[in-house]
């Protein structure tokens, strides 16, 4: 019995090819550079104020720099943050949350 392969092999790149690969990737490490250092974090959400809970803890509302509110509260923990988050969201929250100020981490 006779075997037969036919075994095929990709040509040997060419130095034109290897040095158009090392210039694409430094070009892409430029860019990445470049848009790395352009980059701005948003500010930081703006505290608008605070709201007692019946248990002692708070609701903090706060607004982010898209306009959007959010709340997290001392008690239980909730952080809420959706288009829909309203200063009575926050109220509705105050009211109904019956925790204890959480202790703080040492």
């Amino acid at each position: 019995m006779t075997c037969l392969s036919i075994l095929t092999f990709a040509p040997a790149p060419s130095p034109a090819t290897v040095t158009s690969i090392a210039a694409f990737a430094a070009a892409a490490a430029a860019a990445a550079a470049a848009a790395e250092a352009a980059y701005v974090s948003p500010p930081a959400p703006m505290f608008l104020g605070s709201i007692p809970t019946g248990a002692g803890a708070d609701v903090h509302v706060y607004q982010d720099s898209d306009g959007s509110l959010s709340s997290d509260c001392t008690g239980c923990g909730e952080y809420a943050w959706t288009l829909l988050v309203t200063p009575e969201f926050a109220q509705e929250h105050a009211a109904a949350c019956l925790r204890p100020p959480r202790r703080r981490a040492a």
